[in-house]
This record gives C-alpha cells, structure tokens and sequence, in this order.
C-alpha cells in the first residue's frame, strides 16, 4: 500500500507540476498576443482618425500642393503608385510562375534547381533598400536621370521571389496520383501542368500574386533611388514619378499642416488597399482550402 501510495502521490505531482507550466506558457503566450494586438489596434486607430480627416475629394482630383497651400490632393502620386505597382505586377508574375513551376515539375533535385531555390530564399529576404541601389546603379546612374521605369524594375525584382516560392508551395501540394493519372492517358507534361497542376493550384497562385501586391504598394525606399518624386502630372516612364509611399515619407517629416493632413490621407489610402488585398487573398486561400 505504501508503494502504491507514494506511486500515486508521484503522480499527483508530476499532474500538478505540468498544469502549473501549462498556465505559466498559457499566460505568457496571451500576454505576447495581447502586447501585439494592442499595438496593431493603436496604429490602426491613429491611421483612421487622421486619415479620414484628411480625406476630401480634392485628394482624388488635384495635384500635390506647394507648402502651406490651401488646396491641394494626391491625384499625380496615386496614378504614379498605380501605374508602378500595375506593371510591376504584370513584369514580376509570369516570370516569378515560370521560374515557381521549373521547381516544382522539373527542378526539384536537380543542381540548377536547388541553386534558384537558395538565390529565391536571399532576394525574399533581401532589405528593399538594396534591391533599389541596385536598381540605381544599373539603370539610374548609367541614364543618369530618375525614372518610372527604374520604380517598376525595382518593384518588379520584390514581386518575382514572393510569386516563386507561393507558386512553388502551391504545385507542390497537387497530389502526384493526379500527374499520375494524366501521364497514363499519354498526355504530354507541359499539358499537364497547364490543364491540371497549374489550374488546380490557380487560387494559390493568385493568393501570391496579391500578397506581393500589397507588400509593394508600401515600399518607399526602392521608388527613392529609382523614380523618386514629382510635384506635377507625369504619365512618363522616362521621367521621374510620383508615387504614394514617397510623398508620404515627404509630407509626414515636413513642418507644413497641410502636407501632414495629406500624409495621413496617403498612409490610410494605402492602409484600406492592402487590407482588401490581404482580405481577398485569405478568402480566396480559404476557398481553395
């Protein structure tokens, strides 16, 4: 009895012991959620009630205001930002497809395909600042000249890992009985991956191609050494661009009143975007799920 009893005993503690470190992680791990949220829910609250404020319908139909005018919009930054972040999208994706497809269907033990995967891996985690010096040292310096077209390469060099690796995960999901299958039929691979890998992984394409839409429709330090800025109209590639992010970064640090509404207008235009964004490519991974 006594063996028993110290058995059960020992048991008891061990039961007590885990609950006791199970709470501790418990609390811990909501302390950490709850440190987190409450910053995202601050920045979130600030963007809203100073953006809104900022928001009138001259935003949308004038151009940026000299300092301490009265009137004024963002109407040449939000066409900048479109137009770069557009094509940057439809540069950087068929490449980023192609490139995520050679490695899931053909390359995935080969030495070609390991060494894309490693140089993939540096570029997505590569600061954007240096993929835009390095935009500006191969075009900019040797143009000599700013230029929306430098934005949409350095954009489009963001674009191409995040699409690689989401398109790479997403082929490489599609069960192999499904290959399989088609090849028994005599279908030719490159078939084969266009009706029946790359059309069952279409959501989770697409979800990548978002994803790497809303990263770049922030990205201010890359459009800096590239396009720059433009106080006026400019549809030109071969000029200098305006775009949203930069004017931003402009108009946040100035000491003038009605380039910081104008700010806070930018920062809560582009908040709104990446969210729906986001929102849509989460729906849509859901769907596919």
């Amino acid at each position: 009895m006594s063996i028993d009893t110290t058995l059960q005993a020992s048991r008891l503690a061990r039961h007590r012991s885990r609950k006791t470190v199970n709470a501790v992680a418990m609390v811990l791990c909501m302390s950490a959620m709850a440190f987190g949220l409450f910053w995202l829910a601050w920045i979130l609250f600030e963007t809203v009630r100073l953006g809104i404020g900022g928001l009138t319908l001259s935003i949308f139909t004038e151009m940026t205001p000299p300092p301490q005018a009265e009137t004024g919009g963002l109407l040449n930054a939000i066409f900048g930002s479109l137009v770069m972040v557009s094509l940057a999208t439809l540069l950087g994706t068929p490449i980023g497809v192609m490139a995520g497809v050679y490695l899931a269907e053909y390359g995935q033990k080969t030495w070609l395909g390991n060494t894309t995967r490693f140089i993939n891996d540096i570029l997505l985690s590569a600061p954007s600042i240096v993929i835009g010096l390095f935009i500006y040292t191969v075009v900019v310096a040797p143009m000599k000249s700013f230029s929306g077209f430098a934005g949409v390469l350095a954009l489009a060099l963001i674009v191409i890992p995040v699409v690689i690796r989401t398109t790479e995960n997403m082929l490489s999901l599609i069960p192999g009985a499904l290959r399989e299958a088609a090849y028994a039929l005599g279908t030719p691979k490159w078939k084969v991956i266009l009706a029946i890998t790359l059309k069952s992984a279409r959501a989770g394409v697409i979800t990548g191609v978002l994803l790497a839409v809303a990263r770049i429709a922030g990205e201010t330090a890359p459009l800096l050494f590239t396009a720059l800025s433009n106080q006026f109209w400019s549809s030109s590639l071969g000029q200098p661009m305006a775009s949203l992010p930069v004017t931003i970064f402009k108009f946040a640090l100035s000491p003038y009143e009605n380039w910081q509404k104008l700010a806070w207008a930018g920062v809560f235009l582009i908040t709104l975007g990446v969210l729906a964004l986001n929102i849509l490519a989460r729906v849509l991974f859901r769907n596919k799920s």
